[in-house]
């Protein structure tokens, strides 16, 4: 990790010194709304995003690109792709001079966004554009800021989750509250837990890395090295007593959250983990999970965070992708997504801000069944911590628990 922040101090000098491979680069202050429909209609456009969960695929695939083609006559096209694959194919069209990009629109957050920024990947600012944006709750720090940076219209709000726990209660009556318990659970229960050694796992271990510092204030703002070193050190060691009682000892780790699902599902594992606190029940009316499947948070919190749509600077079809925004945070097409059995993906809209019918809509919205209602969770929310936390966690992680 600290390797690809050298390149990107590299890639910067290299891309600075280079002149704009955009002969008339985009100035949205000549543009209307009207004429952003106008010209981005009717295109073929590319979309990169996470496609590893089959409910996510269906509402993008059987759901919005219909709706897209319908309405606008736009043609999405959405590939595989996340985080470091993104930062990668962007900067290297950066560094070749290349005058289009392979994608259009991608999924982002956190430390991704910091990096793409660094490189300066992406286009913007051009949110303020869009007039669905207006309903955006930009107020809501979970929302208006993505791991404490602010998104100065450069990615949009998409959807906002907070990570769970998720056990069998008919095997767990009373799930484990704090890092003593957790423990003492794994110790009395070798074998039975773990976590993945990507996003959700490095999730994970930031809440538990707050927990150490005493709370989420004492790591806020910039990071802070210092604190990281005094804080982690201590992590390492929690994290390294639990290690000889993981699956498989702690030797590997799962690699993404799919497959400690299918672990869980299994009886291999009495926990798995989700970002998205409404997943259990997805996976509940998939038949994946037993209806007897849970999520909680424990006492030390969790964290919520919100997911972002970014577009390629080097793209050629941004007003269209700006179209695709547009619609992704509608009322409507926010409110399906918000569906326990479609996705169950927290809104960023300021509900309070739409019109009668659809304040109803979002309120009375069907409940969910194994996962505890957001208001009950909110008050163990945790904010993210700046991206450098994230990079630097994960780079450790490998060097303190998995080398």
């Amino acid at each position: 990790m600290k390797n690809l922040l050298v390149l990107f101090a590299s890639s910067l000098l290299f891309i600075s010194c280079q002149s704009s491979s955009e002969t008339k680069p985009l100035n949205l202050d000549d543009y209307t709304w009207k004429d952003i429909k106008a010209e981005g209609q009717a295109q073929e456009m590319t979309m990169m995003m996470w496609k590893g969960d089959p409910k996510i695929n269906v509402y993008m695939q059987e759901y919005i690109k219909p709706k897209l083609l319908k309405k606008h006559n736009i043609d999405l096209t959405i590939v595989d792709g996340q985080g470091n694959y993104i930062v990668q194919m962007l900067m290297a069209e950066l560094q070749a001079g290349a005058n289009t990009s392979e994608i259009d629109l991608m999924w982002i957050n956190g430390e991704t966004f910091y990096q793409l920024r660094q490189i300066d990947a992406l286009f913007g600012p051009w949110t303020s554009k869009l007039p669905n944006a207006s309903n955006i709750d930009f107020e809501n720090p979970f929302i208006g800021k993505d791991f404490q940076q602010a998104i100065d219209g450069y990615e949009m709000p998409w959807g906002n989750v907070q990570m769970t726990l998720i056990y069998n209660q008919d095997k767990i009556q009373q799930p484990p509250q704090t890092r003593a318990e957790l423990l003492s659970f794994v110790k009395e229960h070798p074998g039975k837990f773990t976590w993945n050694n990507h996003f959700t796992g490095l999730t994970f271990m930031k809440a538990l890395l707050m927990d150490i510092a005493g709370g989420a204030e004492v790591l806020k703002g910039e990071f802070n090295e210092d604190l990281y070193a005094k804080y982690s050190d201590e992590l390492w060691i929690y994290l390294n007593q639990l290690k000889p009682y993981l699956w498989r000892q702690g030797e590997v780790f799962p690699e993404n959250v799919a497959q400690m699902h299918q672990l869980f599902a299994n009886g291999e594992l009495l926990f798995t983990m989700s970002n998205n606190d409404a997943e259990v029940d997805n996976k509940v009316e998939e038949g994946l999970f037993k209806k007897s499947s849970r999520a909680y948070v424990p006492e030390f919190g969790s964290i919520q965070n919100s997911h972002y749509l970014g577009i390629s600077k080097l793209s050629k079809k941004k007003l269209s992708a700006m179209l695709v925004v547009n619609e992704l945070i509608s009322e409507e097409n926010q409110l399906e997504k918000m569906k326990p059995s479609v996705w169950g993906d927290g809104t960023v809209l300021q509900v309070s801000k739409l019109d009668s019918v659809f304040q109803k809509k979002f309120n009375s919205i069907a409940q969910r069944h194994y996962a505890p209602p957001r208001e009950d969770i909110q008050k163990k929310a945790l904010p993210e911590l700046a991206p450098e936390y994230m990079i630097r966690l994960a780079e450790d992680f490998k060097k303190n628990l998995i080398d």
